[in-house]
């Protein structure tokens, strides 16, 4: 490793001047949490390491565009969220054409939705936690959302947030204490 590389700033430095050993370092300090934050995402090794490939190079592509007054690990994270929510969207639009049927078979198929009162009573509990969540402010909403809507776990929220895991953990009590009682001062009586 060249002495001139010990750090992201240096590395993202030595990577937008053309040197390999700059995307090499970048590479090798920050795949791992990437490929962990996939995995975790889509649960599946393959299908995270394609992510994480796409992650990357989607950041070197994007290079220009970091901040270094940010940690390059939480920007590089922000992207592998984009990555999972399009490797989501692609899975589901993959999943409904698998279980397509032809027109003329689909006539007979009867509608699972609910009955239209179900699904008003459902879609009105729905936007009530939509408004109270957006109620929240973004210290306590950020964490909350990131670990119980992303699925990432305490530490790796810290690293997005650029807060520690124990903070992460306190947000996320809060969180969920103010959206306790703003859902009880909405509740349709």
């Amino acid at each position: 490793m060249p002495p001139d590389i010990g750090d992201d700033r240096s590395a993202v430095s030595a990577a937008l001047g053309g040197r390999q050993a700059g995307f090499t370092w970048l590479m090798d300090q920050h795949r791992t949490a990437v490929f962990r934050f996939a995995r975790g995402q889509v649960g599946d090794d393959g299908e995270a390491l394609d992510i994480t490939q796409e992650c990357f190079v989607s950041a070197f592509a994007a290079l220009r565009r970091y901040d270094p007054a940010r940690p390059f690990r939480t920007w590089l994270l922000a992207i592998a969220v984009n990555k999972c929510r399009d490797w989501g969207r692609r899975r589901a639009v993959r999943r409904f054409f698998a279980f397509a049927m032809p027109l003329d078979d689909a006539l007979d198929v009867r509608d699972a939705a609910p009955d239209p009162e179900a699904a008003l009573g459902s879609a009105q509990q729905v936007a009530r936690i939509r408004s109270a969540l957006a109620q929240l402010p973004a210290t306590l909403r950020e964490p909350l959302v990131l670990c119980t809507l992303d699925g990432l776990d305490q530490v790796e929220a810290g690293e997005v947030l650029g807060i520690s895991r124990k903070a992460v953990e306190t947000r996320i009590y809060r969180a969920r204490q103010k959206l306790s009682e703003l859902l009880a001062e909405n509740s349709p009586e």
